[in-house]
């Protein structure tokens, strides 16, 4: 079969999925030679168009940033973006509030649409020598032991290696029945809305990621380059359902997003058309299965699905796809030895960034909003200027560093340890000085 035969080496390489990272992958693998054919079920969005309400704008940061370089799509990407320096908190009582991600105010997110970036990686993969892409294609699973892709409709293909990036309800997992094999829904849902150009401009603060906190719920809203905002509501889903007629949804907006609800004339509209989404995070091991006939990868969301509070699902899935490639040139091809060692590497990073992103929901929705929760920031954000490099924040370094995920939690507590002892130290030599005067 000559999965071990280098580079090249004849094996027939699938990828399922033809979305960010599917598109990444094959674009990393045509680089190296090595010829790949990617599967897609949809027909070719550049043509047919993105799904109505299912974008959930993307908040590309250091770590999507840097696997854009390495294939040439940074600049051209951050062109087609927008910063967003902070968060605008809007409490229902009013009184927005700024508050910036980074400590000098100069580091930023950036907002692009999940179509936009798509259709660059598509023209990138195919424009790349030796990737094949085919549309309408829907695989429902893989035989690793005969060496097949199991299509709807289709006959089997042959294929030694399939890397599947086909989603959180990716068809390649299930057919692999892996031992481990967990999805958690969140009793939250995402439905999409717009608020579109005021006037010919931006209706709100381009600069920012908008959040409305509202407890056990929230609506934020991301910027895009024709002026308008995409809108995202996470709410419980009987929430959802609860809202069944014009008047209704109109209503609970005036209530409940009153410095908004205004700026949205296609929200009745908007709200009963678009669909509500699942929020999922996916655990599975081992993401590998070793066949007679084939190895069979999982990558991005197939493998580890995360609920979008961080804004690292699609930078986690691209750094999925640096790592196959960096195992790749480790061991000289060897597709067997290469997948071992990316999963070996990639799960317990996963596996942080999930836990992280879970935790930042309820940050989001009930935290930001607080008096407390802002003097702490205040607080964090001195500290970063004091001790510049040597205190970062969790949001910092998942969001302006490449450091593994799952370093990020020891690093925080090593450091907050570090300031403990020091501010402890302080006191002690402040009584003894104290104490030395008073003997005088």
């Amino acid at each position: 079969m000559g999965r071990d035969g280098g580079e090249g080496g004849g094996e027939r390489v699938a990828i399922v999925g033809a979305g960010l990272a599917g598109c990444l992958l094959a674009v990393l693998l045509g680089r190296r030679g090595v010829p790949v054919t990617v599967y897609e079920r949809r027909p070719d969005p550049r043509v047919a168009g993105a799904e109505r309400g299912r974008s959930i704008n993307l908040a590309i940061s250091a770590r999507g940033l840097a696997a854009l370089e390495q294939v040439g799509l940074r600049d051209q990407s951050l062109k087609r973006a927008l910063p967003m320096h902070g968060r605008m908190v809007h409490p229902l009582a009013g009184g927005q509030n700024f508050q910036p991600y980074s400590a000098d105010g100069e580091r930023a997110i950036n907002s692009i649409g999940r179509a936009e970036l798509n259709r660059s990686l598509l023209d990138t993969a195919e424009a790349t020598p030796g990737v094949t892409l085919r549309f309408s294609q829907r695989v429902t699973g893989v035989d690793a032991a005969a060496g097949t892709i199991l299509f709807d409709g289709a006959d089997p293909e042959p294929a030694d290696v399939v890397l599947a990036g086909d989603g959180a309800y990716s068809a390649v997992r299930g057919s692999l029945e892996l031992d481990g094999d967990d999805a958690d829904f969140l009793e939250h849902g995402y439905k999409e809305l717009t608020v579109p150009p005021k006037d010919g401009g931006f209706a709100l603060d381009p600069d920012a990621l908008h959040i409305w906190p509202r407890g056990t719920s929230m609506m934020i809203a991301l910027p895009n380059l024709d002026r308008s905002f995409t809108c995202t509501l996470f709410w419980p889903k009987d929430d959802f359902a609860a809202l069944d007629t014009p008047e209704k949804v109109t209503a609970y907006f005036e209530r409940h997003y009153p410095d908004v609800a205004a700026l949205m004339p296609d929200l009745a509209d908007d709200y009963a058309r678009n669909p509500v989404g699942s929020l999922v995070t996916v655990r599975c091991w081992p993401w590998t299965r070793y066949g007679d006939g084939a190895v069979v990868a999982l990558l991005g969301d197939a493998a580890h699905a995360i609920v979008p509070f961080f804004g690292q699902g699609a930078n986690c899935a691209f750094e999925d796809c640096i790592e196959i490639d960096r195992c790749l040139t480790e061991t000289g091809g060897d597709w067997g030895r290469a997948l071992s060692l990316y999963q070996e590497r990639r799960k317990a990073n996963t596996d942080a960034i999930a836990e992280m992103a879970l935790d930042n929901f309820i940050e989001m929705r009930d935290r930001v909003s607080s008096p407390v929760y802002r003097a702490k920031q205040a607080a964090t954000h001195a500290l970063e200027r004091r001790l510049a490099g040597r205190y970062m924040s969790r949001y910092e370094l998942v969001s302006f560093s490449t450091m593994p995920y799952a370093e990020i939690p020891a690093r925080i507590r090593r450091q907050n340890r570090v300031l403990a002892a020091s501010v402890l130290g302080g006191l002690a030599a402040a009584a003894l000085a104290a104490r030395a005067l008073r003997r005088r």
